[in-house]
């Protein structure tokens, strides 16, 4: 049934106008005009196309969210300039203390054959670059 039905991502956020900054001018994805959607629900949300089909949709609410996890990530083919290109736009990557996880210089994380760099957006959302490989 969802085996082949596309995902879509969820990442709350408290400030609507720094979020779309953030994924819209920082990682320079392409917010989708949803003509069926209100005003109200534009103001208090952004859909935006990401590769493959596939969308994520920050939405706003009252408070901050407390989740530690990775809220969404992305597959790249090539990890090192994806990070060197985030880096270059003012995004930290981050270092979690993960068992059996090594860092390299650019502080992307190997795993076996997944390798991965974590960042956050401006409200402490969890997201990730991942290369498969």
């Amino acid at each position: 049934m969802l085996a082949d039905a596309p995902v879509m991502a969820y990442v709350p956020c408290v400030d609507m106008e720094g979020a779309r900054e953030f994924y819209g001018q920082v990682l320079g994805l392409q917010e989708m005009d949803v003509p069926e959607a209100s005003e109200e629900m534009r103001a208090g949300g952004a859909m935006y196309l990401c590769g493959g089909g596939t969308r994520l949709l920050v939405y706003q609410r009252p408070e901050p969210t407390k989740a530690d996890h990775t809220a969404a990530g992305w597959q790249v083919e090539d990890i090192e300039a994806t990070v060197d290109d985030l880096v270059a736009r003012g995004v930290a990557i981050e270092r979690y203390d993960l068992p059996g996880v090594d860092y390299d210089e650019r502080g992307i994380a190997a795993s076996g054959p997944i390798r991965t760099a974590w960042f956050t957006d401006p409200e402490g959302n969890v997201l990730a670059v991942s290369q498969l490989g």
